[in-house]
C-alpha cells in the first residue's frame, strides 16, 4: 500500500494521464456500444441483443440543465435520461470539492486537447501565444455562451414547458441525435471540428480555454471550493517551471494562492516544482498529499454515479420498443 501511495504522490502527471486514457477509452466504448445498440434495433432482431449504455447521458448537458430546473421547480426527476442530471450534479459537486478536476482528469475533450498540443510541441518548433489582450477577450466567449444557455433555459423557459420538453420525442432520442452528429456529420460539422482540431494543435487547450460553456460553469463553482493550489513564497526559487507546465497558462509563480477559475487542479505545477514543499493542494489551510487529492477526485465521481444507481435515478424508462419506434423519426425531430 505504501508503494502505491508513494507512486500516486510522486508521479502525478503520469497518474493523471493514465486516468485520462481510461476515461477517454471508456467514452469511446460507450459511443461504440450506443452505435451497436442502434444497429441492433435497426436489424429487427437479426443482430445480437445490445443494451443501451446509460453513461452516454453525460453528453447531454443542456438537457440536464433543463432537467435540473424541472426538478427544482416542478419536483419531477426526469425519467427518460435521469443519468444526465445525475452526472451533471456529480460534475458540479466535483467542481466545488476538487475545483475543475473534471476538466483535467475526466473530460475526454480535455484529454484530446492536451494530447494534440503535446504532440505538436514534440514534432514542431512552432509556438503560438496570443496577445494578452486577445487572450482575455477570447476567454470571455465561453462565459457569454454560458450566459446564453442559462438565460434560455433557467430564465426564459416557462415552468410549464419543462415537462413538455422532457417528455417530447426530441429529448427521448437526443442521445441518438448526438451519436449521428459524429457518425453522419454534415460538411459544416466536419469543417468546424477540423478547424478546432488545428487550432488545438497550436494554441494550448483552445476549446477548453475559450469556448467550453460547461468548463465556464464548473470554473465559477470551483471559485467557491475550499481546495486551492498554494505556494510558499519563502521556498520558491522563481524558476517559473510551474508557469510553463500549466495547461491554463496561469502565472503560478506570482501567486501565493491560485484562486483563478481557470485552474483545473491538474497538479502539474505541484509535481514539476523542484522544491517539493513549495507548491501543494491545500484544503483551507491544510496541505493535502497528492494521493489524497487524486483519491478525492475519483471518490466524488464514483459516489455521484453510485448514488444515482442506488437511488434508482440511472436507467432510462425508455424501452427498446420505444427507441425502435422513434429512430425512424430521427430526421424529422
Amino acid at each position: 500500500m505504501s508503494a502505491l501511495l508513494t507512486f500516486l504522490n510522486t508521479k502525478v502527471i503520469l497518474v493523471r494521464n493514465l486516468v485520462q486514457i481510461v476515461f477517454l477509452g471508456w467514452s469511446l466504448y460507450l459511443g461504440w456500444r450506443l452505435s451497436a445498440f442502434v444497429a441492433y434495433l435497426n436489424s429487427r432482431g437479426q443482430l445480437p441483443v445490445v443494451e443501451r449504455p446509460t453513461g452516454v447521458d453525460a453528453y447531454l448537458p443542456i438537457g440536464a440543465l433543463v432537467s435540473l430546473k424541472n426538478w427544482l421547480v416542478n419536483g419531477q426527476f426526469d425519467r427518460l435520461h435521469p443519468a444526465a442530471l445525475v452526472l451533471f450534479l456529480t460534475f458540479v459537486a466535483m467542481a466545488f470539492l476538487t475545483r475543475k478536476a473534471f476538466c483535467s482528469w475526466i473530460c475526454p475533450v480535455g484529454a484530446i486537447s492536451e494530447a494534440l498540443y503535446r504532440c505538436q510541441e514534440r514534432l514542431s518548433a512552432i509556438r503560438l501565444r496570443l496577445w494578452p489582450w486577445l487572450d482575455r477577450l477570447l476567454r470571455g466567449v465561453k462565459y457569454l455562451l454560458l450566459v446564453f444557455f442559462v438565460k434560455l433555459i433557467v430564465l426564459d423557459l416557462p415552468a410549464a414547458s419543462l415537462s413538455s420538453f422532457l417528455q417530447s420525442p426530441y429529448w427521448a432520442i437526443s442521445d441518438i441525435k448526438m451519436l449521428h452528429f459524429f457518425t453522419a456529420p454534415t460538411l459544416t460539422t466536419i469543417v468546424v471540428i477540423g478547424v478546432l482540431l488545428v487550432l488545438s494543435l497550436f494554441i494550448r487547450m483552445f476549446w477548453c480555454r475559450y469556448l467550453c460553456p460547461y468548463g465556464a460553469l464548473l470554473g465559477l463553482v470551483s471559485w467557491l471550493s475550499p481546495n486551492k493550489i498554494s505556494r510558499r513564497e519563502n521556498s520558491c526559487i522563481s524558476c517559473h517551471q510551474c508557469d510553463k507546465v500549466c495547461p491554463a497558462s496561469l502565472n503560478v509563480s506570482s501567486c501565493s494562492t491560485i484562486t483563478s477559475v481557470e485552474c483545473t487542479a491538474c497538479l502539474s505545477c505541484v509535481q514539476t516544482c523542484p522544491r517539493p514543499t513549495t507548491l501543494s493542494m491545500t484544503f483551507i489551510h491544510y496541505r493535502l498529499p497528492n494521493w489524497v487529492f487524486i483519491l478525492l477526485v475519483l471518490l466524488v465521481f464514483s459516489c455521484g454515479v453510485g448514488a444515482g444507481m442506488v437511488s434508482g435515478h440511472w436507467q432510462s424508462s425508455l424501452s427498446d420498443m420505444d427507441y425502435a419506434r422513434l429512430i425512424p423519426l430521427l430526421q424529422r425531430l
